[in-house]
């Protein structure tokens, strides 16, 4: 088997070896040639002296031939310490040129190439080792994973690809059966319903490293095809979900980033998170919380405020321009925040236009509300709740950003308590915030009689402002399972297209279980340091799902079509 390039040191030295890959760069120094030839490990320098038959042919390489190399490895005599290898060097024997390459489209060093053009000739963007760095991490993640579980007993099992569509929050894509005409599988948005169904078969530890498949619009941290680190367990509570991933997390932190973690990660409710955040979401690694002035301030007339508001603001240690103050009422609009006011306090007394509108006694309270002890910014917003929560939380990571205000490292935090419903206002019905098998923070019929009151035993799990993953304990008990469709509104009729198998299932002794998902490309980004899910994926889509490099999705003639029972319309 052929060696890499990183497996020689100085323990080889007067070795002859052979090596083969491609040419990052050829340099004529004095009458002397070297050639950086790369493989997937990294670089080693071949040197060519001018007496050497192959001279001429180095010299005459570009970048990126493939070229296959015999010599002998020597000491180098001026070291380069940035690489692995760096203080060896191979003395050229034999060359042969294997594969000429084309002048490339974008260079492979420090590349100022378009997204668009990097996707095209995605094959090239790859040998970056940017790009072979994110994909080696990818991998490394994906081995502590599969110790770590292994060594908790727990059982990798696939599940089908090609399923039934169930509802589950996006759009399935849907596959047509040629063997059953009119008839179509969907692919899988989740393992959900069938490792709920391995619970049932016995596998009480189930583990996939399982691809998932969503139509849905896409961002900068989603894909319409993507990879989730599932998994499920019979007789656990919350508590020993949350036990299980901070160790395997820690684990990864330590293996990967080389970073120990000792104590437990911060948890927070739902609520609480939306209350001081404005998301599920928060990122920690900033103090920068939301604040409510609605009790000081609803009486003022400036405000003109109405029950179903809230008056919430941020505090920011920074002077806020009136140039700047416009960009930043014109950034809350896109969440429609429409009132956003800025209040300065300075030298122990506040400044401006609405300082002047604001009582006496107004503004002690909002001193001691907030603790005001510096030169600070008030920045106000006045909506209904879910607006202004929102527009605040989004205006908070911005100025984060834009001031610098965020620590760098990671803070890893559970989410807990969420809804059980959401109420949907055009139907006028309840529906399950998490899925239909989520269980209620308390397992009785009784404690579903009010829904809008109902917390459910479901968990995030976040850091640094992005929803790494996902859970929840499941419904075991039928009767309570019934009270939940009940609840939702669901038609036994709907109950069985639906769910017919799952129930049915549930009829021969079902465990306690509970589990997570996890997005693991999400994972891979934040430990490779990126901001962008395609930087962590070999071949990913566009934002409109499309792929550069292969022209998919394309047009399906008409025989194949045929075959299917299927016919375009326009």
């Amino acid at each position: 088997m052929l060696k890499f390039n990183n497996e020689f040191t100085v323990k080889n030295l007067g070795e002859e070896v052979l090596f083969k890959g491609w040419v990052d760069r050829v340099r004529d120094l004095g009458g002397i040639c070297f050639i950086d030839l790369r493989d997937q490990s990294g670089i080693i320098q071949i040197v060519v002296d001018p007496k050497n038959s192959y001279y001429k042919l180095a010299n005459s390489l570009n970048n990126e031939d493939v070229i296959e190399v015999v010599g002998k490895i020597v000491k180098r005599e001026n070291p380069n310490f940035k690489i692995k290898n760096g203080d060896i060097e191979v003395e050229l024997d034999n060359m042969k040129l294997l594969c000429k390459a084309k002048e490339l489209p974008f260079s492979l060093k420090n590349t100022t190439a378009f997204e668009d053009t990097r996707l095209k000739y995605r094959y090239l963007d790859l040998r970056r080792a940017e790009m072979q760095k994110n994909l080696k991490i990818r991998q490394q993640i994906i081995n502590v994973i599969r110790n770590y579980l292994n060594d908790w007993q727990f059982m990798e099992v696939e599940t089908p690809i090609l399923t039934k569509s169930t509802p589950e929050g996006a759009r399935d894509y849907l596959v047509p059966s040629r063997v059953h005409p009119h008839s179509f599988y969907a692919l899988p948005q989740s393992p959900q319903i069938f490792k709920q169904l391995l619970m049932v078969g016995g596998i009480e530890r189930y583990y996939q490293i399982a691809r998932c498949f969503r139509d849905e619009d896409l961002r900068a941290d989603r894909q319409p095809e993507f990879t989730q680190l599932d998994l499920e367990m019979s007789f656990v509570d919350q508590t020993d979900v949350i036990e299980l991933v901070e160790g395997l997390f820690k684990q990864l932190f330590k293996d990967i980033l080389k970073i120990e973690i000792e104590e437990n990660f911060d948890q927070m409710t739902y609520q609480e998170a939306i209350d001081k955040y404005g998301t599920d979401k928060p990122d920690l690694r900033f103090n920068l919380e939301i604040k409510d002035l609605t009790a000081i301030l609803k009486d003022n007339k400036v405000f003109n405020f109405s029950e179903k508001e809230l008056i919430n603001c941020l505090v920011i240690n920074q002077d806020i321009s009136r140039k700047k103050q416009t960009e930043l009422i014109e950034y809350v609009q896109k969440y429609q925040l429409q009132n956003l006011y800025f209040l300065k306090f300075k030298n122990q007394e506040f400044i401006g236009s609405l300082a002047n509108k604001l009582t006496d006694h107004e503004k002690k309270e909002i001193i001691k509300k907030i603790n005001l002890s510096q030169e600070q910014t008030i920045i106000i917003g006045k909506e209904k709740k879910a607006t202004v929560k929102k527009a605040l939380g989004a205006l908070r990571i911005k100025l984060a950003k834009e001031f610098d205000l965020i620590e760098p490292g990671f803070r890893p935090l559970w989410v807990i308590d969420f809804p059980l419903f959401e109420y949907d206002e055009e139907s006028k019905k309840y529906k399950a915030a998490h899925h239909p098998f989520t269980a209620p923070l308390e397992a009785t019929e009784e404690y579903l009689e009010n829904p809008k009151d109902c917390l459910a035993k479901a968990y995030d799990f976040v850091i640094n402002g992005y929803e790494i993953g996902g859970g929840s304990i499941r419904i075991n008990d039928p009767y309570l399972q019934a009270a939940m469709f009940k609840v939702l509104g669901l038609s036994k009729k709907e109950i069985d297209e639906k769910f017919g198998f799952l129930i049915k299932a549930f009829d021969y002794g079902v465990p306690p279980h509970g589990g997570i998902a996890f997005g693991l490309e999400r994972i891979v980004m934040l430990f490779a340091g990126t901001d962008n899910i395609k930087d962590v994926i070999a071949f990913p889509k566009t934002a409109s799902a499309h792929c550069l490099m292969t022209d998919a999705p394309n047009k399906i003639d008409e025989k194949q079509l045929k075959e299917l029972k299927l016919k375009s319309v326009k």
